[in-house]
């Protein structure tokens, strides 16, 4: 059975808790739970929600029961004796009251605590994008305006700018896929190459929700590529699966590799990878790559204050993405490339085959 995303797993497990599943679609839901130990933990979480929720339902329930009654029997005696119930209702009231203030805070911060409310495709407290600081950027807004209406091709590198990140070729012929994140409000993106190299880049379309952005080199000094060496893998990977990346954490290419060691990014992200390499800011956009060169992921963030637990956009993503983009868009068909010429090499002789189709992202 497929994995299901949280919301077709809540309604499914809400159906459960209601009764309203036959019996072999509650076994099937039993035994769906017992094979997904991540969907078995929202759903102890979700389950012990509603257990909360209706404790506090019924307290107020009673809290207004008991006002009621106290009300009506007050009508029915003489105004100058006060009842026992409404001495009872006196001495009680604040105690109720109290008790259910305690059970909403309680109920409230255990959703807080395990993450209920964590949206999927939206970084939270504990998730960094990987992004280098752009104060720099802000303090000399002014200068780069000005400096930006008058480059050209020649392209000063004296010039003021964050070297954003990392980008990766996804066609021969100046298609590179970065994140979203690294060039929001960018008014200018180059891509630099391990020679030196430096072209201006067009944005040519953006998906935030992927945090996926496609550019495309404009620039007059770019020749179309040799074929990439590298494919891109559609099926999801396996957990332990060997795993490598090259990136600009630095002004130089750094490789780093791991494994991948879950099949759901950050709070169950379904369209992410979680995997095991120690990244840093500048990795953003940087290409993952299997044992065989096969493109499986572009990395996205981490976890802050966990060492090595990073995050990737799996490559089905990006296929989703490319098939979104507008035709009148496009300058030229994207074809990516078929054929793997890394899967018989070593892995050092991988690496000097991609670092030609890795770009350091600058923007200014």
């Amino acid at each position: 059975m497929k994995v299901l995303s949280q919301q077709e797993f809540l309604e499914w497990a809400d159906a459960y808790l209601r009764g309203e599943l036959a019996i072999q679609d509650r076994i099937r839901f039993e035994d769906y739970c017992k094979t997904n130990s991540v969907h078995a933990d929202l759903f102890a979480e979700h389950r012990s929600f509603l257990e909360k929720l209706k404790r506090t339902s019924d307290r107020i329930n009673f809290k207004n029961t008991l006002k009621e009654t106290a009300q009506v029997y007050q009508k029915q005696v003489s105004p100058n004796k006060q009842s026992l119930v409404i001495t009872l209702w006196d001495k009680l009231k604040l105690n109720v009251a109290v008790a259910a203030a305690i059970a909403i805070v309680s109920v409230f911060s255990t959703l807080w605590l395990t993450g209920y409310y964590s949206n999927l495709r939206k970084a939270t407290s504990d998730y960094s994008a990987l992004r280098r600081d752009m104060n720099s950027v802000k303090r000399n807004v002014n200068a780069q305006s000005a400096a930006i209406k008058n480059m050209n091709n020649s392209k000063d590198g004296n010039e003021p700018m964050h070297y954003g990140a990392t980008g990766f070729s996804i066609t021969r012929d100046g298609y590179v896929v970065t994140n979203y994140h690294v060039i929001t409000g960018a008014d200018s993106v180059h891509l630099q190459n391990h020679k030196g190299e430096s072209f201006k880049a067009d944005i040519i379309y953006t998906n935030e929700d992927k945090d996926i952005a496609i550019l495309h080199i404009n620039d007059s000094t770019f020749k179309s590529s040799k074929a990439l060496p590298y494919t891109f893998k559609k099926k999801d990977s396996d957990l332990g699966e060997d795993i490598y990346t090259i990136g600009f954490p630095r002004d130089e290419a750094v490789y780093g590799q791991g494994y991948l060691s879950s099949a759901t990014g950050y709070a169950g992200d379904t369209i992410a990878y979680q995997i095991s390499i120690p990244v840093n800011p500048g990795n953003s956009g940087g290409p993952v790559l299997d044992k065989d060169g096969n493109v499986i992921g572009i990395i996205s963030g981490k976890q802050k204050g966990i060492d090595g637990a990073a995050f990737a956009i799996k490559t089905k993503a990006l296929m989703e993405t490319l098939n979104d983009i507008p035709a009148d868009s496009l300058r030229g068909n994207v074809i990516l490339g078929n054929r793997n010429l890394l899967n018989s090499l070593s892995r050092t002789d991988q690496v000097k085959k991609i670092q030609d189709f890795i770009y350091l992202v600058k923007v200014y």
